[in-house]
């Protein structure tokens, strides 16, 4: 096979009449054969083509994870189009901005919401010939028309497809740089096939398992398991609704399920919660559970022996504790896989001592998403695993993990220099810093660089929004934003007394710099230059909370540079408390 379209071919071809997705209905849920994916995903292709979607040309997907996703984007890659995705969380300008840099000249949106947002910034996007709105109404100028009003044309379907290559561009995702400029990640058919063909090879799930997908299939994970549901002949069970994620998993029931680490903290605080709010006998019993099954994972992650009351112990703990834990998610998981950012611990322990395996796995945009993964035989947590067949790494000289192999990106779409960057001497410059254990293992340690990513595994540029911020209120000496494994972004404020002084006397304020930085109107000050940078981000970016210290960063404490610029790692270890109950 040579392409994505290629592969669903093949694959209703070897199982036409099983599942391939399941949707919620107003009956509950509603499921699809690999034929009537077929059949849906040819008639809108033909339909895009008369639109003029084809070779060379791109597509963006403004939209949440649904079917339809889905099945847009591959009658996008049959015409020989790519897609580009978009957030829907984006705001009208970051749209904007993917859409005339990619080159796109269709967009599919999700409902009126999303083409209002479009239509705000209709000047900016001169080569944006039709909006495709998923949910919503056509326009009289005829820029905006429905998806249920396309119908198949006249065209040849399979010639499309035998047309495209495997090298041909399959997939532009956009990811944000140091500056705050994103870029656009070029993605082939063959970069997708191979990280597909990986996760076959090492024979981590069957057509007997069912998936459950929710994951933003505009990130790369999300894009990942589509193929690799495709190429194995995975059911999968879909909704992106995040508040119905829980529900879901009781009436799904599904085996498998990926997540970014913030969705296995979340469900970790709230369990702990709960029970703290509970107390009591109920507390006492799950505490006691708790510890008993990090003794035995730990046990597990050792190679040693468990010894017989321990089991006994383990046993009871299950019965009492545990068991309903696993109920909650429906009972039949097999495993979860978590990526898209650094996975905590003591997390993966605890879901691990409850029978809920995590399998933490690692790769970037860059790498088609998967480069690494945990085995269910053999998971060390800590880690995320042993590469995928065909992947190469390398430890450079600083410790930079180093990736080559066919999941490596062609480029970034019109940056020839940062291409050459980040491909110098053929290796994926990956920007993480990491060691090799001696099965294999990659253990991640540092950030190279000083892109943040949260734990729902969204980068932001730090430096950027200090930058902004700084701009925005006079009175503020320094910022640095938080959030590299947090599940959301925060800051800490420095004020420039040399220019607060004279305000605060004029305002008849506290002169002294302790007062001052917990007076309503100082912080309304910071707030407001907050909020303004805030409204032009998308929401993973914004800072969610701020503290202003009493006391400016300096060389002599350690958090500057003798050039001025701070250092990273002094400011969290000084003002690691203040950070820590930003997150409480």
């Amino acid at each position: 096979m040579s392409s994505i379209p290629s592969l669903l071919r093949d694959r209703i071809a070897a199982s036409p009449d099983a599942e391939a997705y399941r949707v919620p209905s107003a009956d509950g849920w509603t499921s699809l054969t690999w034929r009537e994916v077929g059949e849906r995903v040819r008639d809108l292709a033909l339909a895009l083509a008369e639109l003029g979607s084809g070779p060379g040309t791109r597509v963006s997907i403004l939209c949440s994870t649904r079917l339809e996703w889905i099945l847009c984007d591959l009658a996008v890659l049959a015409t020989g189009a790519a897609t580009t995705t978009i957030y829907p969380s984006n705001t009208a300008a970051e749209s904007a901005f993917v859409i005339t840099d990619s080159g796109s000249t269709i967009v599919i949106a999700e409902n009126d919401e999303q083409v209002a947002k479009l239509r705000s910034v209709q000047k900016e996007l001169p080569g944006v010939t039709h909006v495709i709105v998923i949910d919503g109404t056509g326009s009289d100028d005829g820029w905006v028309i429905t998806l249920g009003s396309l119908s198949g044309g006249a065209g040849d379907y399979d010639a499309m497809v035998d047309a495209i290559a495997q090298d041909d561009l399959a997939t532009l995702i956009y990811t944000s740089g140091t500056t705050g400029r994103p870029k656009g990640v070029e993605l082939t058919h063959d970069n997708w096939l191979y990280a597909a063909g990986a996760v076959r090879e090492i024979d981590l799930i069957s057509p007997s398992d069912l998936h459950f997908l929710w994951l933003p299939l505009s990130h790369s994970f999300g894009k990942l398991l589509e193929v690799v549901m495709i190429d194995i002949g995975v059911p999968t069970a879909i909704d992106g609704r995040i508040d119905r994620i829980a529900d879901n998993l009781g009436v799904v029931r599904p085996t498998v399920m990926a997540a970014a680490p913030r969705v296995f903290e979340k469900i970790h605080n709230t369990v702990v919660a709960n029970m703290r709010r509970e107390g009591g006998l109920k507390l006492r019993i799950f505490s006691w559970a708790r510890e008993t099954g990090r003794r035995v994972v730990r046990a597990r992650q050792r190679g040693t022996a468990i010894p017989v009351t321990t089991r006994a112990e383990y046993a009871l703990a299950d019965r009492l504790v545990f068991a309903k834990l696993r109920e909650r998610f429906g009972g039949r998981i097999r495993f979860f896989i978590s990526g898209a950012a650094p996975l905590n611990q003591e997390v993966a322990e605890f879901f691990d001592a409850a029978g809920l395996t995590i399998l933490e796995g690692y790769g970037l945009t860059e790498s088609s998403a998967g480069s690494f993964l945990n085995r269910p035989e053999s998971v060390r947590f800590g880690t995320v695993g042993p590469p995928f067949p065909g992947t190469r790494v390398r430890i450079a000289e600083d410790g930079e993990i180093l990736i080559g192999g066919r999941g490596v990106m062609r480029g970034y779409h019109g940056l020839p220099e940062e291409t050459a960057e980040a491909l110098e001497d053929g290796w994926l410059h990956t920007g993480d810093i990491g060691e090799l254990d001696e099965a294999g293992r990659l253990r991640i340690t540092d950030r190279k660089k000083e892109l943040i990513k949260t734990s729902g595994g969204k980068y932001v540029a730090p430096t950027y929004l200090e930058g902004r911020i700084k701009a925005a209120c006079p009175f503020v000496s320094h910022v640095f934003v938080h959030g590299d494994r947090r599940n959301y972004v925060t800051a800490l404020v420095t004020l420039d007394m040399d220019v607060v002084t004279p305000w605060a006397q004029a305002e008849s304020l506290p002169a002294d710099p302790a007062e001052l930085r917990e007076h309503p109107r100082m912080r309304a000050e910071v707030e407001k230059a907050i909020k303004e940078v805030n409204a032009g981000e998308a929401s993973y970016a914004t800072v969610k909370k701020f503290a202003i210290l009493a006391e400016d960063f300096s060389v002599e404490t350690g958090e500057l540079t003798a050039s001025l610029k701070i250092k990273r790692k002094a400011v969290e270890e000084r003002h690691g408390k203040i950070l820590d109950s930003f997150y409480e």
